[in-house]
Formats: structure tokens, C-alpha cells, sequence
């Protein structure tokens, strides 16, 4: 892959995203609005106001707080979460971005996390501290919208110290907290803002949840690096009522949203309502799952009447250990191939007419990215395990010796992170074709889940396009494949007229005969903590193909 032409200036990794802020205190703009549909409210603070907030939540946790402790941010998506996490950032100390208790499975999670990073300082709002104050565990407790002081002024950090730890979702492993240090929040920060033209004038607009690492860079960090504005709400409003998203988007100037491939579905599903007008959306970045050709078709199609743009949409590539960015598409909007299947799936990217369409993520912007085989860069056109350099990547994982992920080395250069995916570039442009553990292997032949999961989610109405779950399995016939996949909330279908639908679908386009197809009830299939199948979950579940 070309060679980026851009380098994160020296300055911008010196001054830290709490620096950012305050070189705006006096700012009446402003700055974060939080969209409240279950009050039909929306709250605003501008820069100044929350500025000064930031300044009374670092002098109380100064005082309770050593430099280095964590600190559990365990609030909802509302003003309090951005209030809570740049005051544990001014402060000088660590946060933690996770999610109040809710949900049994939820919480689960949330106790291995909390018992990993060690966080005995909690912070969350007056909405959420009821729940946590109940889920007990910590050594002091603080509602950041309720907390009153004289405040403090931030405490100066180097750009290598730990901002925060971004614990990964877990769809193919344990979650583990990636050590996201100051210079990588604002070199992230560089990075989008050149790639999406984010500056002054831009809202940040969107849904993502902020313990997400997309959310949080994107509605949050983006914002105050380029001196924009943050609007949001919560990612619950969105699913019940997909229309909310449009009209947030239709009511801000120049837009830059963000949100994963099944959001667009449920947008273009939902469709749009009179007088919409998405003229002003500057950048769609759709990100975090793969980006499914028929997904980027549909939303043109249904919204490009109402004035969206097809240069606005950006698929993109990124994951939380490279803080969010690596990859988008540029002004040219989307743009794809046509692969053929048994090439790609021995690691060759061979043009096509009638084959495998894939969208490309476009090219890096400020960092290096290459494609990797057996420690050797590969040329273009071959498939290998996509490694990242520069100076967004995270420094290891939270508590771990084992930094494998972090120490690649390639033509002598160290600290290359290896992200499990695997890609190739073609013509310029990096497609991302699997993930490396995920990867189904049956009489030698590879394949990838997601390819899989895309034949299955089409094959029938009853099916729910965005929760399918493919995966490998393995008994006594040997080596297989198996589908697990949600029916439509509300279908009525014969079981065994969908089942043999999803069979013919996957032989046809990828002459795979599944082991077996097994259809589970509407939320069935476990999730991570960003909404995407988590496969490993799934397998341990359904994977018995005698079941």
C-alpha cells in the first residue's frame, strides 16, 4: 500500500486532548447537546459551562485519587458521561470508559472488567446511581453532575502516560483493556479530522455508545480536538425509532455521523419520512462490522432523493486498539470489486466479473498499514493479516506480560500492531476480508464468516440480515460449517422452507455444504457490548451440530 502522505504533526502530540479543551474555557459556543426523546428535552452545555464542570470533577477526584488509579466512568448516554470522562482525564488519572449495570449478562461482564482494571474510584450521574451504588465493589463513589467545588486546574501529562483504557467487546476473545495513552487520543483525533474534514463548523452527530471507542472518539474527543460541536443520544432511542437518527442528521449543519453497517439497514429499512432533507450531511462513516455492498446500495437509493450525497457515505476500517481509526474511503464516496471466490479464498485478490463484491475501506490517513504473511509484507493482490504502525496505536493490553499484538517487527521497524483481520490491498484501496480466528477451514479451503453470514441473512424474509452467526465445527465427519440465525421478530415461515433456503444460498455462492442451520428466536444469539455476534459466544451455545 502507497505510503501515507500525511504525518501527525509533533505539535499535535504534545498538547493533550484536556489542553484542547481548556484552550476554549471562554468559549459561550456550544459545545455538547444531549437529544432526550424519552423527555422530548434537549440539553445543552457550551464550551464555557462545561470547562468549568470538568475543573469541580478533577478537584474532587484530586482529592480521593493518586496519579495512576482507574476510574470506572458508569453512566448513560447523557451529559454526565463526557462531564465524568474528560474530569478523570484533567485530573491526571485514568478512566475507564464502561456502561451502568443493567442486564444480567451485562453485568457479568462488567464485574470481569471492573476486576481486571482495579478501579476502586467510580463515577457516574444522578440518572445511574441508584443501579450502581446497588452493584457495590467500590472504594469511593462520585456523581460527576452533582459534585460542587472550587475545582482544579488539569494536571499537565506526558503524551506516553495512560489516558484510558478501552475495553475491547470480546467477539472473538476475552474483553481486555487496551492501554489508550494521551499522544493516541489526539493523533486519532488528527487522523479523523483529515480524513472527514472535521473542523469548527462541523457537528458531530450520531448514537454510538460512549463506551464504545467509536462513540467515544467520534461524539466526544472529536469534537473538542477540532473545536466543533457533539450531539447525541441514546443508542436505545435509535433502534426503537430509526427515524430519530435522520432527523438529528437533517437538523445540524454540516454533519459528520457515524454508526456500523446494520444501522443503515434499519435506516433504509425504516425509510424516510416527508420534507427530510440530508443535504448538509458532510460524512456518513460506516464502520465497525463489515460493510455489506447491498447495505451501501439501498440507503443511496432510499435517501439520495432526500439530498444525501453518495461521496457522503465513507466505509471505513478501524478497531479499538489502533483508538478507532486506520482507514476510510475518500471524497470519491464508496467504492468496490468483484473477487473471485476461490482465489480470495486461497489468498488471492483476482478481479472478476461475476464473483465475491466487496467494499473497500479505502486508505490510511497519518499511519502505516500493511498486509502481512509469515512475518513478510505481502505485494498487492495477496491476502495477509493487516498490521498498523503510528502513533494512535495503544501501547499494550491492561495487566497483560503477553504483548504479541503489539510487537511486530517489519523491515526493522518495531512496535507494529497485528490486528487478527486479514486483508489485501487492491488497486490502492485495502479491503478487509475476515478475521484471522474466525476463520472456517473445511477440506483446505478457507472461509470467512462474514461472507457466509451475508449469503444466509439473504437467503429468506424470516431471516434477521444482521443477526446471523457462521462458524466452524468439527466431529466426527470431520471438519464443517454451521449457521445460526435469528428469525424476523413476527415471521411466520416454514422452519424447514428457511432452513433450505439458507442451504442453498451458501452452496450456491460459496459451494459449502453447511453441516447444519439452526433458526433461534428474535435476540437469541449472545452479543457483545457494542451490539455486533459475538461468534465465540455463539459457538459455545449452538455448536453442538447432533443438537
Amino acid at each position: 500500500m502507497p505510503r501515507p502522505p500525511e504525518t501527525v504533526p509533533e505539535a499535535v502530540l504534545r498538547a493533550s486532548i484536556v489542553e484542547r479543551l481548556f484552550a476554549r474555557a471562554d468559549d459561550d459556543r456550544p459545545l455538547f447537546t444531549h437529544q432526550d426523546h424519552s423527555h422530548d428535552a434537549e440539553h445543552t452545555w457550551t464550551w464555557a459551562e462545561f470547562a468549568a464542570r470538568v475543573r469541580v470533577v478533577a478537584g474532587a477526584l484530586r482529592q480521593i485519587a493518586e496519579p495512576g488509579d482507574r476510574v470506572a466512568v458508569l453512566a448513560g448516554q447523557e451529559l454526565a458521561y463526557p462531564l465524568a470522562f474528560f474530569g478523570v482525564l484533567a485530573a491526571g488519572l485514568v478512566a475507564v470508559p464502561l456502561m451502568p449495570p443493567s442486564s444480567p449478562a451485562q453485568a457479568e461482564r462488567l464485574t470481569g472488567v471492573l476486576a481486571d482494571c482495579g478501579a476502586r474510584v467510580w463515577l457516574t450521574s444522578s440518572a445511574a446511581a441508584a443501579r450502581v451504588r446497588d452493584f457495590g465493589g467500590h472504594d469511593h463513589l462520585l456523581v460527576a453532575d452533582e459534585l460542587t467545588g472550587p475545582g482544579a486546574d488539569p494536571v499537565p501529562v506526558a503524551p506516553e502516560s495512560p489516558a484510558y483504557l478501552q475495553y475491547t467487546s470480546g467477539s472473538t476473545r476475552e474483553p481486555a483493556g487496551a492501554v489508550i495513552p494521551h499522544r493516541a487520543i489526539v493523533a486519532a483525533c488528527w487522523q479523523g479530522s483529515q480524513a472527514y474534514a472535521v473542523d469548527e463548523g462541523t457537528t458531530c452527530a450520531g448514537w454510538i455508545p460512549f463506551f464504545h471507542d467509536m462513540g467515544l472518539i467520534q461524539l466526544l474527543c472529536l469534537p473538542v480536538f477540532a473545536g466543533g460541536r457533539g450531539v447525541f443520544m441514546a443508542p436505545a432511542e435509535f433502534v426503537h425509532r430509526p427515524a430519530r437518527w435522520l432527523r438529528q442528521l437533517a437538523g445540524y449543519p454540516a454533519v459528520f455521523t457515524a454508526a456500523p453497517n446494520f444501522a443503515y439497514d434499519l435506516a433504509a429499512d425504516a425509510g424516510a419520512e416527508d420534507g427530510l432533507d440530508l443535504s448538509d450531511v458532510r460524512v456518513a462513516l460506516n464502520g465497525a462490522e463489515p460493510v455489506r455492498p447491498r447495505t451501501v446500495e439501498r440507503f443511496l437509493e432510499v435517501f439520495g432523493p432526500h439530498g444525501f450525497r453518495r461521496e457522503a457515505y465513507r466505509p471505513s476500517y478501524g478497531l479499538a486498539e489502533a483508538t478507532v481509526y486506520v482507514a476510510s474511503a475518500g471524497e470519491e464516496g464508496p467504492r468496490g470489486a468483484v473477487f473471485d471466490r476461490a482465489a480470495l479464498a486461497q489468498g488471492h485478490a483476482v478481479e472478476i466479473v461475476d464473483g465475491q463484491e466487496l467494499v473497500s475501506v479505502g486508505r490510511p490517513v497519518g499511519q502505516l498499514v500493511r498486509i502481512v504473511h509469515e512475518g513478510h509484507e505481502q505485494p498487492e493482490g495477496e491476502v495477509g493479516e493487516i498490521w498498523i504502525h503510528g502513533p494512535n496505536v495503544a501501547t499494550g493490553y491492561w495487566g497483560r506480560g503477553d504483548s504479541a499484538a503489539f510487537d511486530g517487527t517489519l523491515d526493522g521497524l518495531g512496535g507494529w500492531l497485528r490486528t487478527g483481520d486479514l486483508g489485501v490491498v487492491h488497486r490502492g484501496d485495502l479491503y478487509v476480508t475476515g478475521r484471522l480466528k474466525d476463520l472456517i477451514v473445511v477440506d483446505g479451503r478457507n472461509f470467512h464468516p462474514q461472507d457466509i453470514e451475508a449469503a444466509a441473512g439473504e437467503a429468506h424474509p424470516a431471516v434477521r440480515r444482521d443477526r446471523v452467526a457462521a462458524f466452524g465445527v468439527t466431529d466426527d465427519d470431520g471438519e464443517g460449517a454451521m449457521v445460526v440465525a435469528e428469525w424476523v421478530r413476527g415471521a411466520e415461515a416454514d422452519p424447514k422452507e428457511v432452513t433450505r433456503a439458507v442451504l442453498r444460498a451458501v452452496s450456491k455462492l460459496h459451494d459449502l455444504t453447511l453441516r447444519a442451520v439452526r433458526m433461534v428466536p428474535s435476540g437469541d444469539l449472545p452479543r457483545t457490548s457494542s451490539g455486533k455476534v459475538a461468534r465465540s459466544a455463539a459457538r459455545a451455545r449452538y455448536g453442538d451440530v447432533r443438537g
